[in-house]
């Protein structure tokens, strides 16, 4: 069964690595194109790309699916099943129509919830306990495919968003060889999505950063959670913006915004209170909240937030 693979980032090259492990031939790897990076804006290449090639396998990087051009490519790979994870396109009608087995996507979600780009960190900070992963047949619409396996597991109380990305991504490999196996031995289930029960995870965007500390602590933790390690859950410390990217629950209360704890950075929340943990204050670097503070210790009182 020759597959094709689409996908870019590091959440997708678990899931190549395991086709290749267990002996699928990979006839063709399509990622986005690379991007430039750091100060020089050096061009470094996706994390599946750097894997394909360390395979050896041949990778395309088309800027669009739609040309005649890049189907006729993908054609040449003569895929008998694409697979997608996290490729960042939209496959048109006529490539989700190509192979004779379609496309299985692997999605990070316990669909027909968190549909869309953002599911990981929208599980984290609409306060979810628990997520999972599923594979479904790729249709049309946005992540609205008919369901093939799906996989749960609880979200810790104290997981970021960033480790969540990691776990998901090793959990939705195995998945993935499940249903590549169930489809070899013709006994994977197709079960279609509920559409009432579903929910939109759009991308994140900066609006998010904000931290309103009249808000609820757990609320607030959540947010840092989520947005970690990006845009980041922002305040302003002595006047200049520190991005927080994790944080504690504490049982304490006091004035929303003040600092209750200055050796531990435990500050009041609307109810409840949040203990920073790591911080990153504007020009410099992230590092864990005691750290910080020998450098720029808090007073008890203190605000955050003006």
């Amino acid at each position: 069964m020759n597959i094709v693979f689409m996908g870019t980032p590091e959440f997708a090259v678990p899931c190549l690595q395991k086709i290749l492990d267990a002996g699928y031939p990979v006839t063709g790897v399509f990622t986005q194109p690379d991007k430039p990076k750091g100060r020089g804006y050096k061009l470094v290449p996706p994390p599946v790309k750097a894997l394909a090639l360390e395979k050896g396998l041949p990778v395309f990087q088309p800027t669009t699916l739609k040309s005649d051009e890049v189907f006729e490519t993908l054609k040449g790979c003569n895929p008998d099943l694409i697979v997608v994870v996290a490729y960042g396109k939209i496959l048109p009608k006529r490539v989700l129509e190509l192979p004779q087995y379609g496309c299985i996507n692997v999605h990070a979600s316990l669909l027909p919830k968190y549909r869309g780009a953002g599911p990981i960190q929208w599980a984290v900070l609409n306060g979810e306990t628990e997520t999972g992963v599923t594979t479904m047949y790729m249709a049309e619409g946005l992540d609205t495919g008919d369901m093939l396996e799906q996989t749960r597991t609880p979200i810790g109380e104290n997981e970021t968003a960033d480790e969540l990305y990691t776990r998901l991504s090793h959990i939705g490999a195995d998945t993935l060889l499940t249903t590549l196996r169930k489809l070899e031995n013709d006994s994977l289930l197709r079960t279609p999505q509920d559409d009432a029960l579903s929910c939109y995870a759009p991308m994140l965007d900066k609006s998010l950063c904000p931290i309103d500390f009249t808000k609820d602590a757990r609320e607030i933790h959540n947010q840092i959670r989520g947005l970690s390690s990006w845009p980041a859950a922002t305040t302003t410390y002595k006047g200049k913006r520190l991005k927080v990217y994790e944080s504690r629950l504490v049982n304490l209360s006091g004035t929303p915004g003040t600092v209750l704890d200055p050796k531990k950075f435990i500050v009041a929340c609307g109810k409840g209170a949040v203990q920073l943990t790591s911080v990153q204050y504007e020009g410099g670097k992230r590092m864990p909240a005691d750290a910080f503070l020998r450098g720029k210790p808090a007073e008890k009182g203190e605000k955050l937030g003006e």
